[in-house]
Formats: structure tokens, sequence, C-alpha cells
């Protein structure tokens, strides 16, 4: 299994253009704790995330350096003090993204997670951004692992959850970059969180009416909004 196989396709993203403001909007709306910064081809040009705005906080409060530190690291605390105090996007994300490739497997995937200690990476094809996979999609894969080993998608099987995740785009308060999905010979298994219990029907009603899809389940929960991301 590899990462095409199991990431979000469906990027929520905001342009270095953006405010800081649409982003956390962005972050809280769909419970997501990074976005990526995409231009208008889809290329991926950088990441904001959670990290990034606590960074923001601490560093606009932060005590001022000693006389010798400023002196030697000029340029660091200018970086320091746009980061802390602009608005955009494109001053305040981090450019060096760590990603990887759509073929890349699950296993290397979460061995990047761990090392380096980040919750989601953004998946690209020759720069342009495909997906996105996260710790929780890391998780449900191996929810369906067997005897340790992670299934090896069919075809049709890959088609249909492209088609499953459109659908669940268009049910009211489905957001994907909140659903995490597996489909194995038309049975569809659905993740992740809902606003009540409502959507969550809704979500299964949109994966049901999908030509091919056999059987769904749905394991959604309901959290509280100011908790999002894995």
């Amino acid at each position: 299994m590899r990462a095409k196989d199991i990431m979000t396709t469906n990027i929520v993203s905001v342009s270095e253009e953006g405010s800081i403001d649409q982003a956390v909007e962005l972050m809280l709306d769909n419970r997501i704790s990074a976005i990526p910064v995409l231009d208008d081809d889809k290329r991926l040009l950088g990441l904001i995330s959670e990290g990034d705005l606590m960074r923001r906080m601490r560093d606009g409060q932060a005590q001022r350096r000693s006389w010798w530190l400023e002196l030697l690291s000029n340029e660091g605390a200018a970086l320091d003090y746009m980061k802390a105090r602009s608005e955009l996007v494109a001053d305040v994300m981090t450019r060096n993204v760590i990603t990887v490739d759509e073929d890349t497997k699950v296993e290397d995937i979460a061995l990047t997670l761990e090392q380096k200690r980040i919750k989601r990476v953004p998946v690209t094809k020759d720069g342009i951004a495909v997906g996105v996979v996260s710790r929780a999609d890391l998780i449900q894969a191996l929810a369906l692992s067997r005897n340790g080993r992670l299934p090896v998608p069919k075809l049709e099987d890959e088609t249909l959850r492209r088609q499953v995740l459109n659908a669940i785009s268009t049910a009211p308060g489905g957001s994907v970059s909140s659903v995490s999905l597996q489909v194995e010979n038309g049975s569809v298994t659905i993740w992740g969180t809902a606003e009540g219990e409502a959507v969550k029907q809704a979500i299964r009603v949109a994966a049901e009416n999908v030509d091919g899809v056999r059987s769904v389940q749905v394991y959604m929960d309901k959290v509280p909004p100011w908790v999002y991301g894995i």
C-alpha cells in the first residue's frame, strides 16, 4: 500500500497572498493542524501549521534579547520579527517542507512522520500537490492490515475510492479533509469527525449512492471545534 492509496486528495489549501486569519479559519473549519500553501498551478510553496502560529504567539511575547545576541543575529531577529507580526501567509509559512511521492510506501511514510515528529505530510507528483497523508490515515490503514500485512488495493477499488471521496464532498458538512476511507472489493470503511449525527448519516448515504459500492461502515465521532488534526 502506498501514499496514493490512503491520502486525502481534496486538499484544503491557502495561497501565499492569503491572510493569517484566513489560514486559521480554514484550520478550525476543517479540524486540521496544517495547511499546504499552493500557487495557481497547485505547486507546493510551503506549509503553515499550528506550530507556526504557536511560534508566532510565543515570539510576539518574547522578552527582549541581550545586546550581544542582537549584534550577532540581526538576521535571525529580523526574521522572528516578521513572522511574529506579519499578517501574510507568505511571511509566516514554513518553506522547506518535507514531502513524499504518491508511490511512497505506507511504512516509509510512518517512519518519516515518526522521525520528523510531524502530524501530516503533503504528497506531490512532479512538484504538484496531489494529496495529504496524516497520522489518522496511517492508523486506519493499519486497522485494515491482516497478519501485519497491508492489503494491496485493486485498480477498481482505487477508482471507487476517488468516486466516494467526491460524493462525500457534496454532502452537507462532508469535509473530506476530516474524513479518511478505505475501499476493498466494493466495501467502504469511513473514519473521521462529523459535526453531528445528521452529517454522519449524510456522509453514509453519499457513499452508498455511488455505483459499485456494496456496503458502507462509518466510524465518525463529534469533536469540540477547538480540537483538530491528529
